[in-house]
């Protein structure tokens, strides 16, 4: 059974900033896509961040810039950086596994494996 664990999450103000944790180590592939998602209330899930066993990311428009996808060096530990939050990034946020893509993927559909999620609150 693969698990993945986030933490990090919490309130900040904005402007502020985090960083997310997900442990990974429970999925132990040679090549892999690891991504950031993240939900509104109300709001479909959103896919913004993911990084390959090739070290390629991608961001969705609406964090790049602000935000980085990161690894440890031992490749168990997912990082997501985030800078200049604003209210309009309050959702709860999930870590994410699946396989190599040949295309960098943000969708959902790609992934197999997800964790419980953190909450990320930005107050204005």
């Amino acid at each position: 059974q693969v698990q993945l664990v986030e933490s990090g999450g919490g309130s900040v103000q904005s402007g502020g900033s985090l960083r997310l944790s997900c442990a990974t180590r429970a999925y132990s592939r040679s090549s892999y896509s690891l991504a950031w998602f993240r939900q509104a209330p109300g709001k479909e899930r959103e896919g913004i961040a993911v990084i390959d066993s090739n070290d390629r990311t991608k961001y969705a428009d609406s964090v790049w810039g602000r935000f980085t996808i990161s690894q440890d060096n031992a490749k168990t530990t997912l990082f997501l950086q985030m800078n200049n939050l604003t209210p309009e990034d309050t959702a709860m946020y999930y870590c994410a596994a699946g396989p190599w893509n040949l295309y960098v993927r943000l969708e959902a559909s790609e992934y197999n494996y997800w964790g419980q999620g953190t909450q990320v609150t930005v107050s204005s």
